[in-house]
């Protein structure tokens, strides 16, 4: 099944990789600026190449110049190892806002009939509050364990389940 195939995931039709699939990738130069703006806020910026870390298959994928824009929720943990070196952590989600083909002028949340960038970032902010709080009231309940971190907090084993719910699939 090609990249571009229309394909289907819980009723769901969508295109791209298929849902189940994975990519490893290493960030060999990455550079993170932070900046306080608030007691408990800061403004990341985060940029590099990304490489694969095992080459993709010959013809596999988008055309070069493909653009993607992510929506990234995520948990960070840093452990101090040395005066000036931080161990991170991040565990999360990634959600596709949108696309830009080569030939297109413009992202598709741009043309009509899509969502716009604020209403797809609406919708899924919605659906993780809606989760969030049904997971929270499982806890109290006793019937999940106390969360500890995003994927724990949306309870994300169920993961055809929480795609759906969450919206992820397109």
């Amino acid at each position: 099944m090609s990249f571009d195939d229309l394909k289907s995931f819980n009723g769901m039709k969508y295109s791209g990789m298929s849902v189940g699939a994975a990519h490893h990738w290493n960030y060999p130069n990455g550079t993170w600026e932070e900046t306080k703006i608030a007691p408990n806020i800061w403004k990341i910026e985060f940029s590099s190449i990304k490489c694969r870390k095992v080459p993709a298959p010959e013809g596999s994928g988008v055309p070069l110049r493909t653009m993607y824009h992510w929506g990234l929720v995520c948990d960070q943990k840093v452990l101090k190892v040395s005066a000036n070196e931080y161990e991170t952590f991040m565990t999360g989600l990634k959600y596709k806002i949108g696309h830009k083909r080569p030939y297109w002028k413009d992202f598709s949340y741009r043309y009509t009939g899509q969502q716009t960038y604020r209403q797809r970032l609406i919708s899924i902010f919605r659906n993780i509050l809606v989760r969030l709080e049904a997971e929270e009231q499982r806890e109290r309940d006793g019937s999940v364990e106390v969360a500890t971190s995003l994927l724990s907090a949306l309870s994300l084993v169920q993961l055809p389940d929480a795609q759906k719910l969450l919206g992820t699939v397109q």
